[in-house]
Parts: structure tokens; sequence; C-alpha cells
């Protein structure tokens, strides 16, 4: 198989992504320097750039998966280019082509489950909505104040139906008019469109936006930085649609700040919060989950030093969270370390990429074992 894809076909496919600031690089190496993976192994974002920019990229190299557009490099860039698009790009054109190196082969089996049953772990769409049972959670209808979107990881992976139980609990506790779609809801698609599966993205987003327009949604809450950035973002870029989009962090922060939640137990463990990318650097949202946090009763907040926009990446961004990463380049390894530097008890956080891949990490390091990983959350439902 031919493995450089045609010099025309990459430079257009760039610039129709908004890839045309790539000829004001000027090969600094700024996004060599701030780049996570140099952190842990080696990696060049420059080189790639490059590469690109000429049309001469291998489309089944490893290093053009490699990026979990976690946003550190476009963010310090002097010159204006997106990276991340350069990645984007590439992917599309491996992707058309079938050229996936081994460690990206798991991407395929999160595509059949994508299109059959509107989940990346193809589990069967009927029980999507098995975490609410017995938990006073409605179907959602017309005139409710708001459609609670939980996303596929709090849908159905045991650890996180605990976050979307102790989210659902919350409203509840609240007062608050929700409800949930259940098997009408599909994936957000941000991961895949990340690994470069344009159409598939396009049907996922169609799906969601039909049954959101078919049941009069006009204010959704999500758990995840990735829906909340598919949906605030992607979604009306793409289709001209828009919806109130709100994340739980910020919406914890309201409710605690309108009285409408009252935490009261104490919680005497020292913490510290971790900023997820997508929450963060993409959406610039570092107070509502801090404000949350200062209202827990007993709480001892230390930061860690890379923290708001400078935020260490889990590596779970960019398709990252479906393939598999050798041990000792595991960006969560490294995070969880500076974690326990600063005494913290509890790690928290509000992105289930993230819970997963601190999760992990903490049961195959010594210093792990030391810190329970949490959602926001959990830790709100536990002071209540």
């Amino acid at each position: 198989m031919e493995t450089v894809a045609p010099m025309k076909e990459i430079s257009d496919l760039i610039k129709e992504n908004g890839g045309a600031s790539f000829q004001f690089c000027y090969q600094c190496g700024i996004c060599d320097v701030v780049c996570p993976w140099n952190r842990v192994s080696r990696f060049s974002m420059r080189k790639i750039v490059r590469q690109a920019t000429f049309g001469l990229t291998e489309i089944e190299q490893e290093d053009i998966w490699r990026c979990t557009t976690c946003g550190t490099c476009p963010q310090r860039c002097p010159r204006g280019v997106d990276q991340i698009q350069a990645g984007i790009s590439l992917r599309r054109i491996a992707t058309e082509y079938g050229a996936f190196p081994d460690s990206v082969a798991p991407i395929v089996a999160v595509t059949d489950g994508l299109m059959a049953e509107g989940n990346p772990f193809n589990m069967e769409r009927a029980n999507r909505a098995d975490w609410a049972k017995d938990l006073q959670v409605k179907n959602f209808t017309e005139g409710m104040e708001i459609l609670y979107a939980p996303g596929c990881y709090l849908s159905y992976d045991p650890r996180l139906k605990k976050v979307a139980a102790a989210t659902a609990g919350i409203l509840n506790k609240a007062g608050v008019d929700f409800g949930i779609l259940g098997s009408k809801e599909s994936c957000c698609g941000e991961s895949i469109r990340k690994t470069g599966n344009e159409q598939a993205f396009k049907k996922l987003a169609r799906e969601n936006i039909k049954n959101w327009i078919d049941h009069g949604v006009k204010k959704i809450l999500v758990s995840s930085p990735h829906c909340y950035h598919t949906y605030k973002n992607e979604y009306p870029a793409e289709f001209n649609v828009h919806f109130e989009i709100v994340h739980i962090s910020q919406f914890l922060s309201e409710l605690i700040n309108e009285g409408r939640l009252k935490p009261a137990r104490e919680y005497e463990k020292k913490i510290t919060y971790h900023d997820p990318c997508y929450l963060g650097r993409h959406n610039g949202i570092y107070e509502a989950p801090r404000d949350v946090l200062k209202h827990i009763p007993g709480a001892q907040l230390t930061e860690m030093e890379e923290r708001r926009e400078n935020s260490f990446c889990c590596g779970g961004g960019g398709g990252r969270i479906w393939m598999e990463t050798p041990k000792g380049e595991r960006f969560s390894d490294f995070r969880l370390k500076q974690a326990v530097d600063v005494g913290a008890e509890v790690l928290v956080t509000a992105c289930p990429y993230c819970i997963t891949n601190f999760t992990d990490s903490s049961l195959g390091l010594e210093e792990g074992r030391k810190i329970e990983i949490k959602d926001i959350t959990e830790i709100v439902q536990e002071v209540l």
C-alpha cells in the first residue's frame, strides 16, 4: 500500500479544515517544547506540521496518532498555527485509505460499535439508561427545565455509572426538573471525529440534533467536557444549530450560589483539582469547579503547580482513550505523581476520560494507591 498521500490531497484537506495558518509556521519548535509527550517520551509536532505542509507525510506512521489534542501548542504558538488541525486532517486521509498502525487498530472496533449501537463500547442501545433504574429519573418531555445527557462513559462504564447516579441524586435534591433521552441518546462523536472519521461524526450528530428538536430540548446538561465542547462548538459550526449547553461543574456552582444546594457535612480531606483539557484550555472553564470545591465544608484544596491553562493532560483526548499507551509513556502516571507530591488524599476532576486514566494509573503505581480519584459530583453528593 502506498503510505505517502498525494501532496495536493493533503494540502486541500488541511485548507478545508482551517489549516491555512500552516504557511505561517517558521519552525521555532515551541510546540515541541510545550507538548506533554516530551515529558514522557519523544514526539515532534513541528515535524508533522512541516511534513503536512509539503505533502510528505507517511499516513501509516504512528506519530500522526499521538496527539491528544490537549490544546497546549496552539495556545503557545507565536504565529497562530493550529497544529491540532494538521493531525486531524492527516488522520482523515489515513481513515480514507484504511491505513492504521497496530496501536490504532482498536479505533476500528470503536467505529463499529458507534455505527451499530450509538456508543463506542458496542453495548446494547436499549441498555443505555440502565444506570438510572430506581433513581427517580424521568424520560425527558417538552417543557422540562433541562435535558441531562450523561454521555457514553457514564451510561455504560461500571465506575462512571456512579458519577451519573451522583448527578441524578444531586439534581433531585436541588429540585431540578430534568429528564434523559435514554436509548435515544447517541455518542456525541467527538472522539471518533478526532481520529479522522468525519462521516461517522456527522451521522451521530444528526441523530442527536434530530432527537433534541423532536423533543423540544432547549437546555442540555453534560458531565463530559468532550460532549460539552462538541455540542457547544462543533455542532453549531457544522450544522448551524444552537442549544444552551451547560457543564455539570457550572451548574453545581449555580445551584450552590442560588441556595438550591447546601453542602453541610464535613469533608476533612486534602484535595487537589485537575483541569481537564476540554473544560479548561479549550473552553476556559476554570473558576466554576473551584468555586464548588471551596463550598465543601472542611475540604482543604491544594493546587498543583501545573494548573488552569497550564494543566497537564491526562492523555485521553484525540481518541487516545481508545488506544493502548505503553507503560512509562502514560501522561496520567505523571499527573498522578504530581497530585501525590502536593500531599493530596483525593484527586478531583470533572471528566470521564480523566477519571478512567487516573484510576488505571492508581492501580499500577505504588504512589497511586495513596490517593482516591473522584468526580466533582461525587464530592458534592457526599456532603449534602
